[in-house]
C-alpha cells in the first residue's frame, strides 16, 4: 500500500514519455522516460 503513489508517478511519466514519442519530441521522451526509471530506482 505504501507503494501506490511512487507506482502512480512511474506510469504518468511513462504515459507522458508515450505521448512525447508519438508526437516526436524525442528529448521530451527521453527526459520522461528518465524521470520514470529514477522513480522506479529509487523506489524499489
Amino acid at each position: 500500500m505504501t507503494k501506490v503513489f511512487p507506482v502512480m508517478l512511474i506510469a504518468l511519466d511513462v504515459a507522458a514519455a508515450a505521448v512525447y514519442a508519438a508526437c516526436g519530441d524525442w528529448r521530451r521522451f527521453i527526459y520522461w522516460l528518465a524521470a520514470a526509471t529514477l522513480t522506479a530506482t529509487v523506489t524499489f
